[in-house]
């Protein structure tokens, strides 16, 4: 019989305790891209050590600051021209202005005209906010309903219907295609009446079904009456099942046998 190696032999010479030995330690790891990384490392940290160039130009004591050095110069003085067109020269003493001309228009009298014929000015639309008396312009606060007096106003965008119409021709086509794949799989679509007809149906089984279910007696005592009620219950829960299907899908194919 083989002896567990964990569990130590009965013999005297165990009774000894021995001196534990620690097993020596896995040698510790060491990246080979260490010396890469140190040296990397070390050229950034030189190439930083000043703020700023490490050498700079002393300035020499000739290129001191100079009185006027820093104001905008002048611009070049333009040499001036005698065939350039001058001024009109000033009037003479001894010349003098007409005078004694009249107009025959009457300035009262076609101004009053401009007041009375003129419509008057309307003031400028306005609102206020605050119990002070602040006033804003009307137009561009958004209470002014100008966008109600366009004349495509409520009316439905002309991409939407172009989008509707799109849908609507991909249903088309979508339905087609149905049609045509049912006939061509031997799909007979079940009629209205014969639909109407098999849903009565099942909803006169389900009655006598349930009339049956009702008739058992109260107490379940023996085994064939419990099986009896299962199959009963288990009917029940079929036929409600296929109404409600046929409830809920108005249209019905079945294959052609």
């Amino acid at each position: 019989m083989a002896m567990d190696p964990g569990c130590f032999s009965e013999s005297i010479y165990n009774l000894i305790p021995s001196d534990w030995k620690e097993p020596p330690q896995p040698p510790r790891y060491t990246s080979i891209f260490k010396t890469a990384i140190k040296n990397d490392m070390q050229k950034l940290k030189t190439s930083m050590k000043t703020m700023g160039p490490a050498k700079v130009e002393v300035p020499s004591p000739k290129d001191f600051l100079k009185k006027h050095s820093k104001e905008k110069p002048l611009p070049p003085k333009k040499k001036f021209d005698w065939n350039e067109p001058r001024k009109p020269p000033v009037p003479l003493r001894s010349e003098h202005p007409v005078m004694g001309i009249q107009s025959e228009k009457n300035f009262i009298t076609t101004n009053a005209a401009d007041v009375i014929m003129g419509v008057a000015k309307k003031p400028k639309p306005i609102y206020v906010d605050k119990r002070t008396g602040d006033k804003h312009d009307l137009e561009p606060s958004g209470l002014v309903p100008k966008y109600i007096n366009k004349k495509d106003y409520g009316a439905t965008p002309e991409y939407i219907c172009k989008r509707n119409e799109e849908i609507k021709k991909a249903q088309e086509e979508y339905d087609n295609f149905v049609q045509e794949s049912l006939k061509k799989a031997a799909m007979k679509r079940l009629s209205d009446e014969e639909r109407e007809a098999v849903l009565q149906g099942l909803k006169k089984n389900w009655e006598e079904v349930h009339k049956e279910f009702q008739s058992l007696s109260v107490f379940i005592d023996s085994i064939p009456k419990k099986i009896r009620k299962q199959k009963l219950e288990q009917e029940m829960k079929q036929l409600e099942h296929d109404i409600g299907i046929i409830e809920k899908h108005k249209i019905i194919y079945i294959a052609n046998k």
